[in-house]
């Protein structure tokens, strides 16, 4: 009789539980979601055993661990794709990033997850790097429905200084300006300069979680620095990777193990304050690794800014004692548009009649269902850049690319196609140096399922596929708004603020 009743309890429990997740009546689950910036498909250690990162396996090997899951190449794109849940063919950023002298934004027509997170009644707080637009007031994390900030507006800073010095690209050379870039809510955060960013950030999330009262839903997104570029670390993250000999992937691996220390420390403040067992966590990378700053994503083909799998193919994961599978690996095609109405569903909110492009996968990472989303659009980018830098002459011609069921097509320049081994295994260095395939207008089919590493191309045997994914290329493009990639305004320069970088156009 006493295991009969533990069975009812049990049974009761995970009843109650699904009632939750399925009726805006019940209390809705808190809301964890936690980002990487640059982070290799092959520097986690359930791919790569050599990296340490025994958090992130132990969420994944208890949750479910995504085996087809896409991102987009480079940082702005995914970041305004998650947050809108749109292309960026829907919102104009289908060309590069927003560099921080750009007058650009995620437009405000566009109720970004946090605005439907408060709707729904959700406390939501913002920690790390945001870089979908600050030139207006208007467009910063604590105007864009989140009730706190700590964190950096643009693209990439100094782990220590907290100084950006990204600039821009000029006609005849790369600008570089200098600022400094770390903000609670509205005001600098010059308390913070010499204090290591990953530390910073776990601490601001383990802060908020401590104070948070529980009887009201928590959204907290965390956006790490880590492992972006450059490469700097507290030397005891390096000590275990004394065997990788190359200097740049040492730090990087560090980096990465920090970083997971840091997604430890934020899932124990779950546990001590009373939210882990109402509490789903999602994992995601921003774009492939980045081979120049120690990042890897071998055996896939090409690496950050690549329309290759590289570039795109992310590592992913969900954990939550809500799924009603555990355990799982899932193939299943996931793509980071479908994080916002999938949260939405769970804070119990409703995106109907909204110009979405992602799909609510709960019921996929939950259940182990098939995925609702059977097609990618990837990016068409219609746009040439051209310009010379301090690091040579860079050029770069149109692209797109598109993923529907298993077959993937590119079209244009998708990118570097190099396959890199690590530096530390013991296959042969091969050469990085621009292939013509960076400069000339190709097409390219694979089969994606039975070719995952894109080594054997099909457009000259299967030209019916090829016109079949062209049109819906065409069909895509024919939605598409304008691209808005307007030239850097001097009226940025972070020496007009105090050596600060901050809004510089007055909201209408």
């Amino acid at each position: 009789m006493e295991n009969m009743g533990a069975s009812v309890t049990a049974f009761g429990t995970v009843f109650l539980l699904i009632c939750c997740l399925q009726s805006v009546q019940c209390k809705p689950p808190h809301i964890v979601f936690i980002l990487a910036d640059d982070y290799g498909f092959n520097d986690v250690g359930y791919h790569n055993p050599r990296f340490k990162t025994p958090v992130l396996d132990s969420l994944a090997a208890d949750g479910v661990r995504l085996e087809n899951y896409y991102v987009q190449p480079i940082c702005t794109p995914t970041r305004s794709q998650l947050f809108s849940g749109r292309y960026q063919i829907h919102t104009g950023l289908q060309h590069g990033i927003i560099w921080p002298s750009q007058a650009n934004a995620v437009p405000k027509n566009d109720t970004i997850i946090a605005e439907k997170m408060k709707e729904s009644g959700y406390s939501t707080h913002m920690v790390g790097k945001w870089h979908i637009g600050f030139y207006k007031r208007e467009f910063i994390p604590t105007e864009r429905g989140f009730d706190s900030f700590f964190g950096y507006l643009t693209g990439g800073e100094d782990y220590y200084t907290h100084k950006n010095s990204e600039g821009y690209p000029g006609k005849k050379h790369f600008v570089n300006l200098n600022g400094y870039d770390l903000r609670r809510n509205e005001e600098v955060a010059r308390d913070a300069a010499g204090k290591y960013s990953t530390f910073l950030f776990t601490d601001e999330a383990v802060e908020i979680i401590s104070a948070h009262n529980a009887s009201k839903p928590l959204f907290l997104f965390v956006a790490y620095q880590a492992v972006h570029s450059p490469m700097e670390v507290p030397e005891q993250y390096t000590e275990q990777y004394k065997n990788i000999t190359d200097s740049n992937r040492r730090t990087y691996a560090g980096m990465v193990s920090c970083m997971d220390e840091g997604i430890g420390n934020i899932t124990k403040a779950l546990q001590k304050y009373g939210l882990w067992d109402d509490t789903v966590l999602f994992f995601s990378t921003d774009n492939g690794g980045q081979i120049y700053a120690g990042g890897n994503n071998y055996p896939l083909r090409g690496w950050k800014g690549s329309l290759w799998e590289g570039g795109m193919r992310g590592v992913g994961l969900v954990y939550s004692k809500l799924l009603s599978k555990t355990g799982q690996v899932s193939s299943e095609l996931i793509h980071v548009t479908d994080w916002y109405p999938t949260i939405v569903h769970l804070a119990g909110g409703s995106v109907a009649g909204m110009p979405l492009d992602g799909y609510n996968v709960w019921d996929t990472l939950s259940n182990g269902a098939p995925s609702p989303r059977k097609e990618i659009l990837h990016n068409i980018d219609p746009m040439d850049t051209d310009w010379n830098t301090d690091h040579g002459h860079y050029k770069f011609c149109r692209q797109a690319a598109i993923r529907v069921g298993d077959w993937k097509l590119l079209t244009g320049c998708p990118g570097n196609g190099s396959w890199v081994p690590p530096p530390e295994s013991f296959n042969p260095i091969v050469d990085i140096s621009p292939n013509l395939q960076d400069n000339i207008n190709s097409t390219f089919l694979f089969n994606i399922r039975e070719d995952p590493e894109e080594r054997n191309e099909l457009s000259g045997i299967y030209p019916d596929m090829v016109s079949s994914l062209i049109q819906r290329l065409k069909d895509y493009n024919a939605t598409a708004v304008p691209v808005r990639y307007p030239d850097p305004d001097p009226a940025s320069n972070p020496e007009l603020y105090g050596n600060v970088w901050t809004p510089w156009v007055q909201d209408d």
